[in-house]
């Protein structure tokens, strides 16, 4: 999936009042926003998400199945996409139930049209973050998965702190050897230090040597 560039994030609008997105289309539109409109949670599902940063915008009440309800729908379904719920009837058990869940915003109608600019851009660049981590996560995931079994042993020892000395004693090998792998590691794993490569190790989950 090509991806799109950063200027055609987008925002997604599901609420069954006509009137309502159409409002919500000619804001988002008038500052340069890139937007669709849905009339039902049915309708968005079918359709294509774009590889792009994106938001929803979601109506609370709606026929079928409800905005929170929605909510969770999604979240199963790992579809990771920021919401700002928006609601006629909101009511304190609801925002608080949205809000737990991950919703960036909870607006109640009548709302200022700045707020939920506002809500938007916060929810756009939380996107674009957990997008710019997941790529980072991919990267580091592809590169361990080029370490031969030896080099994923000898980078469970290194981020423990151990020196080659060390490693070289737990493995039964030479402290050349251990010098090699490491090196091997380091540049495969395009790590700049030891710092480097121990933030890798913790975001690939992995279990530290125990010597």
């Amino acid at each position: 999936m090509k991806e799109l560039p950063e200027a055609q994030s987008i925002v997604f609008v599901i609420d069954d009042d006509v009137s309502v997105r159409e409002a919500l289309k000619s804001l988002l539109r008038s500052v340069g926003m890139r937007v669709e409109v849905f009339g039902s949670a049915i309708e968005f599902l079918k359709y294509k998400l774009p590889d792009a940063a994106a938001c929803l915008v979601l109506d609370i009440r709606m026929p079928g199945v409800s905005g929170l309800d929605f909510q969770v729908e999604l979240g199963k379904a790992d579809i990771r996409i920021p919401i700002i719920f928006i609601t006629g009837h909101g009511d304190i058990p609801m925002s608080v139930r949205a809000m737990k869940a991950g919703a960036v915003e909870f607006l109640t109608k009548p709302f200022r049209d700045q707020d939920l600019l506002d809500a938007v851009q916060i929810a756009l660049e939380r996107d674009r973050a957990r997008r710019s981590l997941d790529k980072s996560i991919y990267e580091v995931r592809a590169n361990f998965g080029t370490l031969t079994p030896r080099e994923q042993e000898v980078i469970a020892f290194v981020t423990t702190g151990l020196m080659n000395k060390q490693i070289a004693a737990e493995l039964g090998v030479s402290e050349v050897t251990v010098k090699v792998h490491r090196g091997n590691v380091m540049k495969k794993m395009d790590a700049r230090s030891i710092a480097d490569l121990v933030r890798m190790a913790d975001a690939l989950g992995l279990q530290r040597a125990k010597p």
